[in-house]
Protein backbone atom coordinates (compact mmCIF):
# COMPACT_ATOMS: atom_id res chain seq x y z
CA UNK A 1 0.00 0.00 0.00
CA UNK A 2 1.82 3.22 -0.96
CA UNK A 3 2.08 6.14 1.90
CA UNK A 4 -0.44 8.57 1.43
CA UNK A 5 0.95 12.13 -0.06
CA UNK A 6 -1.63 14.46 0.49
CA UNK A 7 -2.73 17.38 2.37
CA UNK A 8 -2.76 16.65 6.20
CA UNK A 9 -5.29 18.57 7.26
CA UNK A 10 -8.12 16.58 4.85
CA UNK A 11 -7.09 13.82 6.74
CA UNK A 12 -7.30 15.51 10.24
CA UNK A 13 -10.72 16.87 8.78
CA UNK A 14 -11.79 13.31 7.71
CA UNK A 15 -11.60 11.81 11.21
CA UNK A 16 -12.31 14.76 13.27
CA UNK A 17 -9.17 14.70 14.98
CA UNK A 18 -5.79 17.31 14.89
CA UNK A 19 -2.82 14.43 13.76
CA UNK A 20 -0.46 17.43 14.94
CA UNK A 21 -2.00 17.38 17.94
CA UNK A 22 -2.03 21.25 17.19
CA UNK A 23 -5.23 21.84 16.93
CA UNK A 24 -4.63 23.90 13.36
CA UNK A 25 -6.39 21.48 11.51
CA UNK A 26 -9.53 21.68 12.69
CA UNK A 27 -9.43 25.45 13.93
CA UNK A 28 -11.04 27.23 11.01
CA UNK A 29 -13.09 24.34 9.31
CA UNK A 30 -13.85 21.68 12.10
CA UNK A 31 -15.97 19.48 9.48
CA UNK A 32 -15.44 16.97 7.08
CA UNK A 33 -13.90 17.79 3.60
CA UNK A 34 -15.58 18.09 0.51
CA UNK A 35 -18.57 19.66 -0.70
CA UNK A 36 -20.94 17.74 2.26
CA UNK A 37 -18.33 17.89 4.55
CA UNK A 38 -20.34 19.86 6.62
CA UNK A 39 -23.59 17.84 6.36
CA UNK A 40 -25.64 16.56 9.03
CA UNK A 41 -23.96 12.83 9.85
CA UNK A 42 -25.98 9.92 11.55
CA UNK A 43 -24.93 7.96 14.53
CA UNK A 44 -21.91 6.18 13.21
CA UNK A 45 -22.20 2.25 13.78
CA UNK A 46 -19.31 -0.08 16.75
CA UNK A 47 -17.74 -0.59 13.59
CA UNK A 48 -17.25 2.88 11.84
CA UNK A 49 -16.20 4.23 15.02
CA UNK A 50 -13.40 1.68 15.82
CA UNK A 51 -12.79 2.13 12.24
CA UNK A 52 -12.37 6.19 13.06
CA UNK A 53 -10.07 6.04 15.89
CA UNK A 54 -7.91 3.63 14.02
CA UNK A 55 -7.61 5.81 11.51
CA UNK A 56 -6.63 8.97 13.54
CA UNK A 57 -3.90 6.94 14.76
CA UNK A 58 -3.10 5.98 11.66
CA UNK A 59 -2.81 9.11 10.69
CA UNK A 60 -0.75 10.59 13.25
CA UNK A 61 2.11 8.34 12.96
CA UNK A 62 1.84 8.27 9.49
CA UNK A 63 2.13 4.81 9.03
CA UNK A 64 0.55 2.65 5.98
CA UNK A 65 -1.98 0.08 7.45
CA UNK A 66 0.80 -2.93 7.13
CA UNK A 67 3.14 -1.24 9.40
CA UNK A 68 0.51 0.06 11.16
CA UNK A 69 -0.79 -3.76 12.05
CA UNK A 70 2.18 -5.67 12.00
CA UNK A 71 3.04 -2.83 14.99
CA UNK A 72 0.12 -4.20 16.32
CA UNK A 73 0.74 -7.08 16.18
CA UNK A 74 4.15 -7.12 18.35
CA UNK A 75 2.42 -4.81 20.92
CA UNK A 76 -0.05 -8.20 21.43
CA UNK A 77 3.05 -10.32 22.18
CA UNK A 78 4.17 -7.76 25.23
CA UNK A 79 3.70 -8.08 28.90
CA UNK A 80 1.02 -4.92 30.38
CA UNK A 81 -1.74 -3.72 28.58
CA UNK A 82 -1.77 -4.51 25.04
CA UNK A 83 -3.28 -0.87 23.87
CA UNK A 84 -0.64 1.19 25.65
CA UNK A 85 2.27 -0.97 24.67
CA UNK A 86 1.18 0.00 20.82
CA UNK A 87 1.31 3.25 21.46
CA UNK A 88 4.53 3.07 23.49
CA UNK A 89 5.84 1.34 20.01
CA UNK A 90 4.47 3.64 18.14
CA UNK A 91 6.28 6.46 20.37
CA UNK A 92 9.43 4.46 20.31
CA UNK A 93 10.05 4.88 16.06
CA UNK A 94 12.66 7.16 14.95
CA UNK A 95 10.72 10.10 12.99
CA UNK A 96 8.48 10.05 15.84
CA UNK A 97 11.15 10.88 18.25
CA UNK A 98 13.11 13.45 16.09
CA UNK A 99 9.67 15.28 15.84
CA UNK A 100 8.94 15.34 19.60
CA UNK A 101 12.95 16.20 20.23
CA UNK A 102 11.86 19.57 17.78
CA UNK A 103 14.44 18.63 14.63
CA UNK A 104 11.12 19.10 12.73
CA UNK A 105 7.75 20.61 13.34
CA UNK A 106 5.88 17.65 11.92
CA UNK A 107 6.46 13.86 11.62
CA UNK A 108 6.41 14.00 8.03
CA UNK A 109 9.17 16.14 8.30
CA UNK A 110 10.87 13.99 10.40
CA UNK A 111 10.49 11.35 8.28
CA UNK A 112 12.02 13.54 5.79
CA UNK A 113 14.93 14.18 7.82
CA UNK A 114 15.54 10.57 8.59
CA UNK A 115 15.36 9.20 4.84
CA UNK A 116 17.75 11.51 3.67
CA UNK A 117 20.04 10.29 6.05
CA UNK A 118 20.72 13.45 8.95
CA UNK A 119 20.25 11.46 11.39
CA UNK A 120 22.32 9.78 13.85
CA UNK A 121 21.42 7.08 16.93
CA UNK A 122 24.19 6.76 19.28
CA UNK A 123 26.67 7.96 16.79
CA UNK A 124 25.76 6.32 13.76
CA UNK A 125 23.43 7.18 10.24
CA UNK A 126 20.31 5.38 10.80
CA UNK A 127 17.54 6.47 7.45
CA UNK A 128 15.09 3.65 8.11
CA UNK A 129 12.05 6.08 10.02
CA UNK A 130 10.55 2.75 11.35
CA UNK A 131 14.01 2.02 13.43
CA UNK A 132 12.46 1.34 17.23
CA UNK A 133 14.78 3.51 19.58
CA UNK A 134 15.65 2.11 22.25
CA UNK A 135 15.51 3.54 25.89
CA UNK A 136 18.91 5.18 26.58
CA UNK A 137 19.63 5.27 22.99
CA UNK A 138 20.90 9.27 22.21
CA UNK A 139 19.15 10.97 19.02
CA UNK A 140 21.40 13.87 17.20
CA UNK A 141 22.07 14.89 13.31
CA UNK A 142 25.05 14.08 11.70
CA UNK A 143 27.71 17.12 12.34
CA UNK A 144 27.36 18.60 8.93
CA UNK A 145 23.70 18.85 9.44
CA UNK A 146 23.04 20.53 12.91
CA UNK A 147 23.38 23.61 11.38
CA UNK A 148 20.32 23.24 8.84
CA UNK A 149 18.22 25.87 8.63
CA UNK A 150 14.86 23.68 8.53
CA UNK A 151 15.94 22.11 11.68
CA UNK A 152 17.15 25.78 13.27
CA UNK A 153 13.93 27.05 12.40
CA UNK A 154 11.99 24.08 13.93
CA UNK A 155 14.09 24.19 16.77
CA UNK A 156 13.14 27.91 17.60
CA UNK A 157 9.85 26.78 17.51
CA UNK A 158 9.77 24.39 19.96
CA UNK A 159 9.10 25.79 23.58
CA UNK A 160 8.22 22.36 25.14
CA UNK A 161 9.25 18.63 25.15
CA UNK A 162 7.72 15.48 26.56
CA UNK A 163 8.98 14.24 29.95
CA UNK A 164 10.09 11.25 28.23
CA UNK A 165 13.12 12.60 26.73
CA UNK A 166 16.00 15.00 27.31
CA UNK A 167 17.37 17.12 25.18
CA UNK A 168 20.77 19.27 25.18
CA UNK A 169 21.14 22.58 23.73
CA UNK A 170 24.88 22.72 23.43
CA UNK A 171 25.19 19.57 21.69
CA UNK A 172 21.80 19.67 19.55
CA UNK A 173 21.04 16.18 20.70
CA UNK A 174 17.87 14.11 22.56
CA UNK A 175 18.12 10.94 24.41
CA UNK A 176 14.96 8.69 24.91
CA UNK A 177 15.36 8.46 28.69
CA UNK A 178 12.32 6.06 29.48
CA UNK A 179 8.91 4.65 27.61
CA UNK A 180 5.83 7.43 27.98
CA UNK A 181 3.36 6.66 30.73
CA UNK A 182 -0.08 6.61 28.96
CA UNK A 183 -1.28 9.88 31.00
CA UNK A 184 1.48 11.80 28.74
CA UNK A 185 0.35 10.71 25.49
CA UNK A 186 -3.10 11.89 23.73
CA UNK A 187 -5.87 11.81 25.55
CA UNK A 188 -8.25 11.85 22.46
CA UNK A 189 -6.99 8.25 21.65
CA UNK A 190 -9.30 5.46 23.06
CA UNK A 191 -6.78 2.71 22.14
CA UNK A 192 -9.04 0.53 23.26
CA UNK A 193 -11.27 0.83 20.40
CA UNK A 194 -8.29 -0.10 17.98
CA UNK A 195 -8.20 -2.91 20.00
CA UNK A 196 -11.80 -3.80 19.38
CA UNK A 197 -11.46 -3.63 15.90
CA UNK A 198 -8.60 -5.65 15.16
CA UNK A 199 -9.29 -8.63 17.53
CA UNK A 200 -12.97 -8.84 15.57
Amino acid sequence: MARYTGPSYKQARRVGFSISETGKELSKRPYGPGQHGNARKGKSSDYGTQLKEKQKVRFMYGLNERQFHKTFLEAEKMQGIHGTNFLRLLESRLDNLVYRLGFATTRRAARQLVNHGHVTVNGKKVDIPSYRVKVGDTISLKEDDKNLKVVEESLAKTTKRVDFVSYDENKKEGTFVRLPERNELNADINEALIVEFYNK
